[in-house]
């Protein structure tokens, strides 16, 4: 590990503190998060931790050569600067950004666990490890017991896991509580310096943990609908163009259609028939594909109408008689049924 002059520290640790401090108001806010008060935080808070990784970079502060003890008790808590940056990444808002904004911080949080894991900060598996570990686990177990859901038995012992996260967590934050105040205000000695930075270094794998389990679930999600997004622009529907309709006169028959056609040379004509037969075959009629036969009435009173129009001599006839006899008898005539 390289040695860092006097000077550097004060404005390292002015950096990682006032950031931290950032990530605290934010997190303890009632404000919306959208709320450029707090977006105005969340983005200076990035600012300074940022500078705060430029110079532990500049320093050479820590090495993968190097044990955790070799490591100086005041160098410990910038080991935090990755787990502090996705938390902060994490408050940022935006719906079209959401998808950078969940990849970069479960960036950070990896890098976090990485030095964490590799400096035996505490005893816990990787992300990458831990799934590949629940598959093979699931596969010994559905050879050894067939009748036993893989599944199942992946998500009980990840809820095992959790207990025991959580359990320590709180074991953490009480001897946290026992030793922040002193800290605060410089009357701690090194050892428990020392002691507190890892204590926090150790609360961060469990919350950076949560948090990559978290993303891991939304991740799939924001995909999907950054996909169906740009599916959406590219492939638009086509538009059927369907040509204007033109005008028609609907005629009865063949007859009335030369008619108005005679009249009428711009407009095109056609029958009832005609229509009907159109329409058929386009598939375009309500009932099509039933045929509906009409009943002896209506069939009736359209022979009549036709014989009518037609000038048939007997309907003619029959026509007349019943006028004539219509004019030498009244109304209801020959009803004598309700008569007392």
């Amino acid at each position: 590990m390289a040695e860092s002059s006097e000077p550097e520290f004060p404005k390292l640790a002015h950096f990682l503190e006032n950031g931290w401090q950032l990530l605290k108001e934010v997190e303890g806010s009632s404000e919306p998060s959208a709320s450029r008060e707090l977006q105005d935080k969340v983005k200076k808070g990035l600012g300074l931790l940022e500078q705060a990784v430029r110079m532990v970079t500049q320093l050479d502060l820590f090495s993968r050569n190097e044990e955790l003890d070799e490591i100086s008790s005041a160098d410990i808590r910038y080991l935090l600067l990755p787990a502090l940056q996705g938390a902060l990444t994490l408050k940022q808002v935006g719906l079209t950004q959401r998808l950078q904004h969940l990849e970069t911080a479960r960036s950070y949080f990896m890098d976090f666990l990485q030095r964490c894991h590799d400096y035996k900060v505490s005893k816990f598996e990787l992300p990458q490890q831990q799934s590949h570990s629940n598959s093979e686990e699931q596969k010994m177990t559905h050879s050894m017991s067939p009748a036993v859901n893989p599944n199942l038995t992946a998500m009980a012992l990840q809820r095992q896991a959790k207990i025991e996260r959580y359990n320590q967590k709180k074991e953490l934050e009480s001897r946290l509580a026992s030793l922040q105040e002193s800290v605060r205000v410089g009357t701690a000695e090194e050892e428990q310096v020392r002691e507190y930075y890892l204590l926090q270094l150790r609360q961060w794998v469990h919350t950076a943990l949560e948090e990559i389990e978290s993303i891991d679930q939304e991740l799939p999600l924001v995909r999907a609908r950054e996909a169906m997004k740009k599916g959406a622009d590219v492939n638009p529907p086509p538009r059927v163009a369907r040509p204007p309709m033109k005008p028609f006169i609907l005629t009865r028959d063949a007859v009335q259609a030369k008619v108005f056609g005679a009249g009428y040379p711009s407009l095109p004509t056609m029958t009832v028939d005609d229509w009907y037969e159109q329409h058929r075959k386009k598939g375009m009629l309500p009932d099509q594909g039933v045929f509906s036969k009409p009943t002896d009435e209506e069939q009736e009173l359209a022979d009549r109408e036709r014989k009518e129009e037609t000038d048939d001599p007997e309907t003619l006839q029959k026509a007349r008689n019943w006028d004539d006899w219509k004019d030498d008898h009244r109304r209801g005539y020959g009803n004598r049924k309700n008569m007392g």
